[in-house]
């Protein structure tokens, strides 16, 4: 068995104290105020992606429509899902999730969009998709080891929006 960095008694020690901080301890090593910030902005990113899917799935019409919106009900499902995670890892990092839908728009990454034509709507969530995939790899790249919670998520996070522009790509090119 390998040795610990620290002192086992010295952990024990350190966990005693500040126990209102919870899961937050001395490894953190993270700046925890901007980290919550950013997560603020991913937790805004993921309920615009919700709003626009569900749009787009309610209003999605013509003969290929039912696929597709299946498609972009079950990306809005697990937006949700992520934003969900998000609010938890904020809260347990005592930090308030933003859910103000004043200037949600503006915190979020990624755009809201109305398109009427389906081929559109899935270029737009595809663009959606990408811009989540860039910023979400820099963030996890940015946390590095100093908050390793938030960085598998990230990276748990960044895998499906993959595989959302993969199914984007697939739909678009059958059907624009």
């Amino acid at each position: 068995m390998g040795e610990f960095l620290t002192n086992i008694e010295t952990i024990r020690a350190r966990a005693r104290e500040n126990l209102d901080w919870g899961p937050i301890t001395e490894a953190y090593g993270a700046d925890r105020q901007r980290v919550i910030e950013i997560l603020n902005t991913v937790l805004a990113t993921e309920l615009v992606c919700v709003l626009r899917y569900k749009r787009h799935y309610y209003t999605a019409s013509g003969i290929n429509a039912g696929p597709v919106a299946a498609e972009f009900l079950q990306h809005a499902t697990e937006e949700q899902a992520h934003a969900d995670e998000v609010a938890l890892r904020i809260v347990q990092l005592q930090g308030s999730p933003n859910f103000d839908p004043e200037g949600l728009a503006t915190r979020s990454h990624a755009t809201y969009d109305a398109s009427e034509e389906l081929a559109d709507m899935i270029r737009e969530d595809l663009i959606a998709e990408r811009i989540a995939i860039q910023s979400y790899s820099e963030i996890a790249r940015w946390l590095g080891d100093k908050d390793p919670t938030s960085r598998t998520m990230i990276e748990r996070l960044l895998a499906v929006e993959e595989e959302h522009a993969d199914d984007l790509l697939s739909l678009l090119k059958e059907y624009a």
